[in-house]
């Protein structure tokens, strides 16, 4: 039985039952849903979450996006309308991340990472030790292209952090339950772009003399793509720098 995301998202949302969306992921990756953990999450965060998409014209499993801003501390949640732009959800405080603005350029360097990242199925974890968690894929091609290392760089509850991006654990219950909920529904992958701040011309015009302007400066048309476009864009590395174009 193939499930869309109209018939996964009623099943998620049918009062005390998750055992739709776990059978359908039990085809695709069983430990990410069918975990005692991960099911009662769902469970709590679906009426919520529930609102939440309707509100915006969506439903649970449709395409997400996600977006952090390190200096407001601050994880965007955005939900895609059917065939159209993605619209935000819902803002989640962060509790807290390691290090200060700038990238992560070390395995042990305690800074947490900025830039272009995915998560897919084999990067949730549903029996964190913080938690729930995703892997968001640190080091990319471009971190790897400025021999940046480290490793198991996360999305996770529990309010601490040595590295990673913390958060509440009702707040992860919430992100972690609409990511998965859109890979198991087909999103091939979930992009997490990760940026200092929010990168306005005003606001990086004050940062033209710090160290990691270029940097930002190459992220800005990132950032400057989705906020044109309300979709986030695909994104490559060339000759060691971001590129952006229409995502797939």
């Amino acid at each position: 039985m193939k499930l869309t995301r109209r018939s996964l998202s009623a099943g998620l949302l049918a009062a005390g039952s998750t055992v739709p969306l776990v059978a359908y992921a039990d085809r695709i990756w069983p430990t990410q849903f069918n975990t005692d953990r991960a099911r009662k999450a769902a469970a709590r965060v679906s009426p919520i979450l529930n609102d939440l998409f309707a509100n915006q014209g969506s439903t649970l499993g449709s395409p997400v996006f996600v977006r952090i801003l390190k200096e407001e501390r601050v994880l965007e949640l955005y939900g895609q309308i059917p065939a159209g732009p993605f619209k935000l959800l819902k803002s989640y405080p962060i509790c807290t991340y390691s290090g200060t603005l700038g990238p992560k350029l070390q395995e042990g360097d305690n800074q947490s990472p900025e830039g272009f990242y995915f998560v897919t199925p084999d990067r949730l974890n549903p029996l964190s030790s913080f938690h729930l968690s995703f892997n968001i894929g640190f080091p990319n091609a471009y971190d790897r292209a400025h021999g940046r290392t480290g490793s198991f760089l996360m999305v996770h509850g529990s309010c601490v952090s040595i590295g990673c991006y913390a958060m509440t654990d009702a707040g992860i219950e919430e992100i972690y339950t609409s990511v998965a909920a859109a890979l198991a529904a087909g999103q091939p992958i979930v992009r997490v772009h990760i940026f200092p701040f929010a990168l306005t011309d005003d606001k990086l015009a004050q940062y033209v003399n710090h160290p990691w302007h270029d940097f930002w400066t190459n992220l800005k048309e990132g950032y400057d793509y989705f906020e044109h476009n309300r979709r986030p864009p695909n994104v490559e590395v060339v000759n060691r720098r971001y590129v952006f174009n229409t995502a797939s």
